[in-house]
């Protein structure tokens, strides 16, 4: 079973991407909040992945947050919810908004969803409504947009100091992975030139 594919984004669309890894690519069905957050064509990509089994076919459904699989699976074990289902209600509100419209009991809310009807709301609050409250959601597209063009003009910065931009890319990117909460330009160029003179 594939948990995680990680090769070269090749073609996205709302729908779904295809990735390259090592020649052989994958179509893989995304929600709405993995595709803005998907890289730029060409560039690598690590994403999480659900793999379903069916009689004529075998699907892949990625996800850019753990989080956002972990709800997934959640969702799919629901009595009438499948894979594509999941995937809409993923579309169709935030993951923060659906775990707190779930835990609430927030019927209406969930109504708004394209394809659920109150008994399939019904059901979601339910069987979810202590489930899903352990689940942290990753930082919405917004707070991720911010956070990638801070990394962007930290690379910028490093290649203006000389750098190969894969060189600063690598680095940075190991950067952000250790950095927790707010950062900035200045500590990613502060703490990438730390790795780069290793």
């Amino acid at each position: 079973m594939i948990a995680l594919l990680s090769g070269r984004l090749v073609y996205k669309s709302p729908e779904y991407s295809i990735i390259d890894v090592n020649g052989v690519g994958y179509q893989v069905f995304t929600s709405l909040t993995s595709f803005y957050s998907l890289p730029e064509i060409n560039d690598a990509l690590t994403i999480n992945v659900h793999t379903h089994h069916r009689e004529d076919a075998i699907q892949l459904f990625g996800f850019i947050e753990k989080s956002e699989k972990e709800l997934f699976h959640f969702l799919i074990g629901v009595s009438g919810i499948g894979p594509k289902l999941a995937l809409t209600i993923l579309s169709g509100m935030p993951a923060d908004q659906l775990i707190s419209a779930i835990t609430e009991g927030d019927v209406r809310r969930l109504t708004n969803i394209s394809g659920i009807g109150k008994k399939t709301a019904d059901r979601l609050v339910l069987e979810l409504k202590e489930k899903v409250k352990h689940i942290t959601p990753a930082a919405r597209t917004g707070e991720r947009a911010e956070r990638n063009r801070i990394m962007d003009d930290a690379i910028s910065a490093l290649i203006n100091l000389g750098y190969n931009r894969a060189v600063a890319k690598d680095a940075i990117e190991k950067i952000n992975i250790d950095v927790e909460g707010d950062i900035t330009v200045e500590n990613l160029i502060r703490e990438s030139l730390k790795v780069l003179s290793r």
